[in-house]
């Protein structure tokens, strides 16, 4: 943990650049300043750009080469892990249990990255109707790849972004959020000591209106990577164009408890999941469907393990539930949940508002048309719903905006085969959460929630080009 305030830089082509403009981080726990960081103009992303074309096209970055440096920074990532973890605990202000767990994941999706290096070959085209061709297809680089990240994982979703770009060949520019910004400029100073190229990895800080502007309005940018908002999604692609984008948006994830399920065990995890850093995860739990058999036994449980949840301090490691990432989130929250009890809706418990904290709150008697149904809280905000058949169940789900994850705690093996033909939706978990992910499996939704799939193996398919060659042996 740093000691005094240290002004970090930005990483533009291969050199550490100060800016006079700064932006100032805080301890989402106790408000002291954390950190202070340079600030990008137009200018310097345009230099950013320029570096990562220059390097692309004239560096010669190979699949040998680029297995070498995504393991070592792996390995360079581990031996920083408590450095790392507490960094996102004090920035974030992610409990230090799961802010250890993000670090862990982070090194593991490094090795995956660099494992996919070794894998990226074309084919053999099968010869009909093609006499005297040779037909097969080669991988290449897509180009430049500018990398938007969003604060809630603010080391594992960039390296979701940075690793597979690098693996696929690709320069990537990361414009992290500004809020959790040290924790990127850290990993970009291990990138550069595990010896990436000069220029492959830039790293720009600023507001969307004027940095993210400027990337996207850059022409020489091939692809972008973004994970955040729906709006912000939809203005990207708008601006881009034909050029491609993965698009990781909103959600407003919800899990049935159907009535075969083991209640016990579906209430305890439900409980934790629900509240997991504070709900700012993008599948967070945020509506459950209880069969009404055994409404009344899963209340009972879920609410005794919600109240055995602590909220605090991140970097205490018995606290479950920490601080949201502003003041002004905490309190459009509050609206939210306040919204929806004057429009009749029950704060079973929580409810409450200290700060930047909100209190674990769980809220019944919900309605289509409340914010805390139809929008994504991205709060520790949980409303619970009862049904009467399975496919109302279904059709509770799948009457939402947004398609992310959905999960399903059952002991119907029939019903866990079919669900996931039903429910529309980028992944279902059974007998767990809708709040899982694996960093190897492809991770992604429908509608709202975007498009395109996160997890190395499926990553770096977007970010190659697929090049057709017909070679005539007539001749």
């Amino acid at each position: 943990m740093q000691t005094s305030l240290v002004k970090e830089k930005l990483l533009i082509d291969g050199e550490w650049v100060k800016t006079d403009e700064t932006h100032k981080i805080y301890n989402k726990y106790t408000g002291e300043l954390f950190s202070e960081i340079s600030v990008a103009g137009e200018e310097l992303v345009s230099r950013a750009v320029a570096a990562a074309v220059t390097a692309y096209k004239k560096t010669t970055f190979a699949p040998n080469d680029r297995y070498t440096v995504l393991m070592r920074v792996a390995q360079l990532l581990d031996e920083n892990s408590e450095r790392f973890a507490k960094m996102i605990a004090v920035e974030g202000g992610k409990p230090i249990t799961d802010a250890r767990t993000e670090v862990k994941r982070s090194v593991a999706t490094f090795q995956m990255a660099a494992d996919e290096t070794k894998k990226l070959v074309g084919e053999i085209i099968p010869n009909y109707n093609a006499q005297g061709r040779f037909l097969y297809t080669v991988k290449k680089p897509i180009g430049v790849v500018a990398a938007i990240t969003p604060f809630n994982f603010p080391l594992n979703l960039v390296v979701h972004k940075v690793a597979p770009a690098l693996a696929a060949g690709n320069p990537v520019i990361i414009k992290p959020a500004s809020d959790t910004a040290t924790v990127t400029i850290k990993l970009c100073e291990l990138l550069e000591e595990a010896g990436v190229p000069k220029g492959y990895v830039q790293c720009v800080v600023g507001s969307g209106r004027t940095v993210g502007e400027h990337l996207l309005k850059d022409q020489r940018i091939a692809h972008y990577t973004f994970t955040g908002s729906p709006g912000v999604g939809k203005h990207i692609q708008k601006t881009i164009g034909l050029r491609k984008a993965t698009l990781e948006l909103g959600s407003n994830s919800a899990t049935i408890v159907h009535g075969d399920a083991d209640v016990k065990k579906a209430a305890a995890k439900l409980a934790k999941m629900a509240f997991a850093h504070a709900g700012q995860i993008c599948i967070s739990v945020q509506r459950i469907y209880v069969q009404e058999s055994i409404k009344d036994q899963f209340m009972e449980k879920f609410l005794q393990e919600v109240s055995l949840l602590k909220v605090g301090d991140p970097l205490n490691p018995t606290t479950n539930v920490g601080p949201m990432i502003s003041e002004i989130e905490a309190e459009r929250v509050e609206g939210w949940v306040n919204e929806a009890r004057q429009a009749g809706a029950e704060i079973v418990t929580g409810g409450k508002r200290s700060g930047s904290i909100f209190y674990p709150t769980v809220i019944t008697n919900v309605k289509k048309g409340m914010k805390v149904v139809d929008e994504e809280l991205f709060a520790p905000v949980v409303t619970v719903s009862s049904y009467e058949t399975i496919e109302e169940a279904i059709d509770l789900v799948n009457d939402s905006k947004y398609g992310l994850q959905a999960g399903i705690y059952t002991a119907d093996l029939n019903l866990s085969y079919r669900i996931p033909y039903l429910l529309e939706v980028g992944g279902v978990v059974i007998n767990d959460t809708c709040c899982y992910r694996t960093d190897q499996m492809p991770y992604g939704g429908v509608k709202d929630s975007g498009n395109g799939k996160e997890g190395p193996a499926y990553a770096i398919q977007e970010l190659v080009e697929t090049v057709t060659v017909v070679v005539n042996i007539e001749e």
